[in-house]
């Protein structure tokens, strides 16, 4: 039993680590507030539930008050999860998992674009997805490559309800991937080329990701392309992923916007930036 306990305890914690980064330090401190209250209650119910109330407010205080202040010392600072602003997270929990956080420069200028779609395109809001972890350069953010020195972050596309034709501040998918706005005839096929030489993670989000919500959105081409050249205009953007075919469909010209490889996944769902 005290083997099984040991082995789950591992696993809870390197879960933790891995999707959260600091949720298994949480667990770990958690796990000495039910070693201190072991001598008073004999309890299995009330070590649980005092173990379980103990990460969450762990975890809780270390991701709203803890790790943003320790992470702007260590030059990464966390993207809006409540203000009002033109630049929101998809989903919540990329906030809740310590998923928003990027270097200052690129903070300021995701918050530059989203001002200028605001301004020219009224109701428009900027949606970002995974950025990158507080603490540590090479830590990797699962399932992503490159997403591990504050300079990565994903960008939704803009969308319009496919009924009324009106702007839409929300993604189609739950979890902010998956729903791909697939090649045209005529358009290169990257995701089957792909997939043809053997790289079977290519279009893995895709399977797995119900497509069903797609019927309601319509991917805005015109809001699309400025928001993606608003971002190559800037100096300090190296580099700016999206799939061939959409490069193309949107018309975008600049030589900052390119291929990011088979060895990744496919792009027609997300927009990937990058400090250079």
């Amino acid at each position: 039993m005290r083997g099984l306990r040991i082995v789950l305890g591992t696993l809870c914690f390197l879960l933790l680590t891995v999707f959260t980064q600091i949720g298994g330090l949480a667990f770990l401190l958690s796990l000495l507030v039910v070693w201190l209250i072991d001598k008073k209650t004999k309890a299995i119910w009330a070590k649980v539930a005092t173990g379980t109330l103990s990460f969450f407010a762990l975890y809780l205080f270390f991701t709203f008050l803890l790790v943003p202040f320790a992470a702007k010392r260590l030059g990464r600072t966390p993207l809006p999860m409540f203000e009002k602003t033109h630049l929101k997270p998809a989903n919540s929990w990329t906030c809740l998992l310590n998923r928003n956080y990027v270097r200052p420069e690129l903070k300021k200028i995701a918050f530059d674009v989203a001002k200028k779609m605001g301004e020219e395109y009224p109701g428009t809001t900027i949606l970002y997805l995974d950025a990158n972890f507080p603490f540590f350069n090479k830590f990797p953010l699962f399932p992503h490559l490159s997403h591990n020195d504050g300079k990565k972050l994903d960008i939704a596309f803009q969308y319009n309800d496919k009924q009324t034709g009106q702007i839409v501040t929300i993604s189609p998918s739950t979890i902010g991937y998956g729903i791909c706005e697939e090649p045209q005839d005529g358009e290169v096929d990257q995701a089957r080329k792909c997939e043809q030489e053997g790289y079977w993670q290519y279009s893995l989000l895709r399977e797995v990701v119900s497509q069903e919500s797609k019927d309601n959105f319509q991917l805005d081409h015109e809001r699309t392309a400025k928001l993606v050249n608003n971002f190559a205009s800037h100096a300090d953007i190296g580099k700016i992923f999206i799939e061939p075919h959409l490069k193309q469909r949107l018309g975008l010209t600049h030589s900052k916007v390119r291929f990011h490889g088979c060895q990744a996944v496919r792009h027609d769902d997300h927009i990937h930036i990058q400090l250079r």
